[in-house]
């Protein structure tokens, strides 16, 4: 028996995005089980993704009003350990990293240590789903799948110039003046998991 899992992160809805795109729901339609790695941003979010299959959410560094979501949750799924968690991390490791990302226009992909970092914190399992990077990625540490789906938004120039007529405060302001201008940006993206006691495989697929 193989139970397929919907695999969804950095939704940022209602924050950033009016409505989850209908791409996300025709991928996903038919799952066993949708997991969310965090930065969802509303409940209206988490009961339009609950309306495809359960749910099991994390918390993200955006999800300030989801104090009942908890920071990781371990999933059992035919016999497998899956971990969820966001990923976000201490403010002295992420904010360099964020800096050099925004001055480089999207050519530096910070990050790149979270993998082995979250296999090092959670130990064994079969699997740790997570998000923050907003970029997908797909690798084996020690025995362990470490997966991210990638984000469902992204920074490009389309969004930051929707975003900009929203009013955003100072400081949100002078930072989209330059996400605006990005010239690297991954495209929206979701996953799936296809689980089963004796394998567990993972596929990103693209919104756009």
């Amino acid at each position: 028996m193989t139970t397929r899992i919907g695999v969804v992160a950095d939704t940022h809805c209602p924050e950033f995005l009016d409505r989850l795109p209908d791409r996300l729901f025709e991928v996903l339609r038919g799952v066993d089980l949708v997991i969310h790695a965090g930065d969802v941003d509303g409940q209206e979010t988490l009961a339009a993704l609950a309306g495809i299959a359960p749910v099991e959410a994390v918390r993200g560094d955006h999800d300030q009003d989801s104090g009942e979501l908890p920071l990781s949750r371990e999933v059992t799924v035919e016999g497998r350990r899956i971990v969820v968690v966001h990923g976000n991390r201490n403010r002295w490791i992420e904010e360099p990293q964020t800096l050099l990302w925004t001055l480089s226009l999207g050519a530096y992909h910070p990050h790149a240590g979270l993998p082995l970092s979250l296999r090092r914190r959670f130990g064994e399992s079969d699997a740790i789903v997570f998000g923050h990077t907003h970029r997908a990625h797909i690798e084996t540490v020690d025995g362990t799948l470490m997966f991210n789906p990638g984000g469902v938004h992204q920074w490009n120039l389309r969004t930051a110039a929707l975003r900009l007529k929203r009013n955003p405060g100072w400081f949100e302001w002078s930072w989209l003046q330059v996400a605006r201008h990005m010239r690297d940006y991954p495209p929206p993206t979701v996953g799936i998991l296809e689980v089963s006691r004796s394998a567990i495989g993972a596929t990103v697929i693209p919104l756009e």
